[in-house]
């Protein structure tokens, strides 16, 4: 008997209108080799189940500090919230199968391709009237390659339409696996010089550049998404990089850029205990998206703010 083939999936979100063509529903796979600044999703980072702390949910009752055998949860008089020691919860989920708010809960479950397909699926006849379809998301979606393979050819066979959003920072015989079996790829570019690039994602760029120029000499449909990210990603320097790589590039296949401006999710950290490194208060002025927006339809491509508009 054939094993089924299983990932872990830890959000699968419906009627989205701004991740490719149509309506489409978005399923989100765990696991993350980046570890940039600004992160939108830091709950996808790891590719094991994530336990957060929702502190409006809680209602202080305390039962979850009682119960748990690793003694991993202690309150916090000063703060009024209940603290999560890391270094002593192995998830063992006790907490939140007694918590009765859901203030405990994991992010990030087991599921088998045929689940997926199943949720999927629902949405057949919204993705039949607007021209939609799936569009797999992260944390990253190439690092559980295999997994994602699996549900590329089950959705090809049902013929509903894929798209991928991704970092491309892949081994290139991964990427290219997947990139035969997807149909549009939203591919991030965020800095060009590879030292900037290791400072604020952890990894280099040149993987991720080296797969662009492959996906882009293959012809394949590809939409460029740009995090604007004030003194980071957003600097003249590195938008003259950006406008110079993408004018090197096949724009044939260049659907379009989306520029992503900035939001500063902090309270998604410390739900997860986890740092931000991002200072408080950094925004991207709607003259600025407007300027970079101006700058790269020199080239002749199609830009977006937010992937609308």
């Amino acid at each position: 008997m054939v094993k089924p083939v299983k990932g872990i999936v830890f959000d699968i979100q419906r009627f989205a209108i701004y991740d490719g063509p149509g309506i489409r529903t978005l399923v989100f796979l765990k696991g993350c080799p980046l570890r940039c600044w600004w992160c939108q999703n830091p709950e996808g980072l790891t590719i094991e189940p994530s336990l957060i702390y929702i502190s409006y949910k809680c209602i202080r009752c305390k039962t979850c500090i009682g119960i748990c055998p690793q003694r991993a949860l202690l309150y916090d008089e000063e703060r009024n919230v209940v603290k999560i020691d890391r270094s002593r919860c192995n998830l063992c989920g006790t907490c939140t199968e007694n918590c009765p708010t859901t203030a405990l809960r994991f992010i990030g479950k087991e599921m088998t391709v045929e689940e997926v397909m199943a949720e999927i699926e629902k949405d057949i006849p919204f993705y039949d009237a607007s021209g939609g379809g799936v569009t797999f998301s992260g944390g990253e979606p190439l690092v559980q390659a295999g997994f994602l393979t699996e549900l590329l050819k089950a959705c090809r066979a049902r013929r509903i339409h894929t798209a991928i959003e991704t970092s491309g920072y892949a081994p290139s015989g991964v990427f290219r696996e997947v990139l035969e079996l997807v149909d549009l790829l939203l591919y991030d570019i965020k800095l060009v010089d590879d030292a900037a690039h290791v400072k604020y994602t952890g990894v280099s760029n040149k993987p991720i550049l080296a797969n662009l120029l492959y996906a882009n000499a293959t012809g394949k449909p590809i939409i460029i998404r740009i995090p604007v990210i004030p003194t980071i990603t957003d600097t003249d320097e590195n938008l003259k990089s950006v406008i110079d790589l993408l004018s090197s590039l096949n724009l044939k296949t260049i659907l379009r850029v989306d520029l992503l401006p900035y939001h500063d999710v902090r309270e998604k950290y410390e739900r997860l205990d986890l740092e931000y490194k991002m200072p408080p208060g950094l925004k991207a002025s709607t003259d600025r998206l407007n300027l970079i927006k101006e700058e790269i339809e020199k080239t002749g491509l199609k830009v977006t703010v937010g992937g609308y508009g």
